[in-house]
């Protein structure tokens, strides 16, 4: 039989049946034909390619794999989007530098360290089971509606700037902030990063305002990962809407769509990141003052520290924005820029549900999430002039 032949059969066993019994009869054909394996790789990597057709992403198809199966099928997958990506090179065919950053981020292992050949098969078809049930997304690679950018983009979405000199200084402000073990160091670095992501984002709107062609915003997904992933989902949707951005949750995957100008969406995958790290930090202190005072931790402290940190943060963060105040030159892009924001979030959502807080009953938990959210450090933009 040719080795065609035999993943042919293993697939018609395995993948389009999700009984055990399959998944073993499939397994058994892929070890005992050790020609097919070259075949079967190239499979996996049509596979990948499908799941980019159907609107995923490298960081989402690994983020889904972790979710439902475990790291040996991680470092699989990643060993497939790598050769699909250098593939896809070899063609000449670029997805731009926000793929090309997610490709690189992409686990790395052994992929060849199997053990048995009936163990790696299995893994391999419980793999590819996954990958060709993964339904479609939402595809962020459309064009957003205005006008193309100077350069072209590449159909992996527009080209994303080199990281400028500014937010390098953001992201080395904010890892310390998040490093240091003295609070009013904390605050003094955070607050810094505060500034100058509000600069950056003033400095990008007044170009945006001046130049003759304009980029039309941008969708990300960022991820929510669980425990505790919806009041995480509610942080990242304060955090969006305090940067003109707007956030949809996708709860069945694990991570929410964000969109918004280049430079927005930057502000809020940093400030989400930091303030996440400020909440666990916040949480395992007042976690050991609960049990020095005789009180075990349990998951309803949690539960509730973390739904009360991203509800204050919330109406702080609301607070900053409402503040804010435009100067004359910016008024006009900025309530285009929100159009733009809105008009892509429909095209992308046309239906969305809303969701509340479930399972928040710990008082005292909730009381400490919100002292944690009081000396969370959420500077907001300064004036726009």
């Amino acid at each position: 039989m040719s080795t065609s032949g035999t993943v042919d059969r293993a697939f018609r066993s395995a993948l389009y049946d999700s009984g055990d019994d399959t998944l073993d009869t499939g397994a058994s054909l892929l070890a005992a034909d050790p020609s097919a394996d070259a075949e079967l790789a190239r499979r996996g990597e049509e596979f990948v390619a499908s799941a980019w057709k159907r609107g995923w992403q490298p960081a989402d198809v690994v983020r889904v794999v972790r979710r439902e199966l475990d790291e040996t099928h991680v470092r699989l997958v990643g060993s497939l989007i790598r050769a699909q990506a250098r593939r896809e090179a070899a063609e000449g065919r670029a997805r731009g530098a926000r793929w090309d950053a997610q490709v690189a981020e992409v686990p790395t292992g052994d992929a060849g360290a199997r053990g048995d050949r009936f163990s790696y098969a299995t893994t391999v078809l419980e793999l590819y089971r996954l990958l060709l049930r993964l339904p479609a997304l939402e595809p962020l690679d459309q064009a957003a509606g205005a006008a193309g950018s100077a350069g072209s983009p590449s159909p992996g979405g527009r080209e994303r700037k080199p990281e400028s000199r500014m937010l390098g200084r953001i992201r080395a402000l904010l890892a310390k902030a998040e490093a240091t073990g003295f609070p009013e160091e904390a605050e003094a670095l955070s607050a810094k990063a505060q500034e100058l992501m509000a600069r950056h984002s003033i400095d990008e709107a007044l170009l945006a305002a001046k130049a003759v062609v304009v980029e039309g915003p941008e969708a990300v997904r960022i991820g929510v990962d669980a425990p505790y992933e919806q009041a995480k989902a509610v942080l990242l949707d304060a955090v969006a809407s305090a940067n003109h951005c707007r956030a949809v949750w996708n709860e069945a995957f694990g991570f929410s769509t964000v969109v918004g100008f280049a430079a927005d969406l930057e502000a809020v995958e940093l400030l989400y990141t930091s303030l996440l790290v400020q909440a666990s930090g916040a949480m395992t202190k007042a976690e050991a003052a609960q049990r020095a005072g005789g009180r075990k931790r349990t998951k309803a402290f949690r539960q509730a520290f973390l739904a009360a940190y991203a509800h204050r943060v919330g109406m702080r963060l609301a607070a900053v924005a409402a503040e804010a105040a435009a100067g004359e030159e910016l008024l006009p892009v900025l309530a285009s820029r929100e159009v733009a924001v809105g008009e892509r979030v429909a095209r992308l959502f046309p239906e969305t549900t809303t969701t509340r807080l479930r399972g928040v009953r710990d008082a005292a938990g909730w009381d400490e999430g919100v002292r944690a959210a009081e000396r969370a450090q959420v500077r907001g933009r300064r004036p726009l002039s």
